[in-house]
């Protein structure tokens, strides 16, 4: 895969980046509603009010995808509605780029971005 590029970091998504260290994919969940979102934010998008931080269950399912073979190397960039609500956009590493279909079950795994920094990716769910 060529060159990752992570989100910036820093303020209220340092602890996200800390828990992708750990290999461990963490969501806003805003207190009021119960709802669980992404990108990380301090304030709720539902509401305007306090968040909490959980531990996502690193799966999900293929919304959308789009695989790429004029890049080199290809690639497939896909939207991940993740099992906690909010949908993500990230890519999906496969052997076989042609496997890879809306409504398949994914799981993250995290990969170094060009500057160190843990990023997380998806993968087929076994």
């Amino acid at each position: 895969m060529g060159e990752v590029t992570a989100i910036g970091g820093i303020n209220d998504t340092q602890t996200y980046w800390d828990a992708a260290v750990r290999g461990e994919l963490l969501l806003k969940r805003c207190i009021e509603s119960g709802k669980c979102f992404h990108y990380p934010r301090e304030h709720s998008p539902f509401t305007g009010g306090r968040t909490e931080w959980i531990r996502a269950s690193g799966f999900g399912m293929i919304y959308s995808c789009s695989v790429s073979y004029r890049a080199k190397p290809n690639y497939c960039i896909a939207y991940i509605k993740l099992d906690e609500g909010p949908i993500v956009l990230s890519n999906v590493e496969h052997s076989d780029l042609a496997q890879i279909a809306i409504g398949q079950r994914v799981r993250v795994v995290f990969r170094a971005a060009a500057d160190g920094r843990q990023t997380p990716f998806f993968v087929l769910a076994d």
